[in-house]
């Protein structure tokens, strides 16, 4: 389920079983040398965001990304932002993000970093099945976090 009317209403009516918020963490950098990576894994992490939703549609919500720059990255932010969203009844909030920095966090977050890979120039078939290998990695993560509370 996405963040979207349609969507948060079926939520409204069905919280028992949509117990899982996904939300993306964004790394934001428009210097020159860095734009390019930046929009890289900007791009991995949505798709990757996406191809998990429509595998645990009915079970999770992905919202939209919290995206940030090194300047605006706070750390008491995106603990409130988790809290926000756990008082709006979701049980597990699961970060996911290529941006090693917010595993230090892992006392106080459900995150889950990942290596971005520059998946922008391959084509439909070889993304899809580099995707379904990273949701191979990511369905035993989940599964422990959905069974541990």
């Amino acid at each position: 389920m996405y963040f979207q009317t349609k969507d948060v209403q079926q939520y409204q009516q069905n919280k028992e079983f949509i117990d899982t918020a996904i939300v993306p963490l964004l790394s934001l950098d428009f210097s020159e040398d860095n734009i390019v990576k930046s929009s890289s894994e900007a791009e991995f992490l949505m798709a990757l965001t996406a191809f998990v939703e429509q595998q645990f549609r009915g079970r999770l919500m992905l919202l939209p990304p919290y995206s940030y720059t090194e300047q605006t990255k706070r750390e008491e932010l995106v603990l409130a932002l988790k809290q926000n969203i756990q008082e709006g009844g979701f049980k597990h909030v699961v970060f996911i993000t290529c941006d090693h920095y917010w595993t230090k966090l892992q006392d106080e977050l459900d995150v889950i970093w990942l290596p971005a890979i520059p998946i922008e120039s391959m084509d439909k078939d070889v993304k899809k099945r580099i995707l379904e290998e990273q949701l191979k990695q990511l369905i035993p993560i989940l599964s422990s976090k959905w069974y541990q509370r």
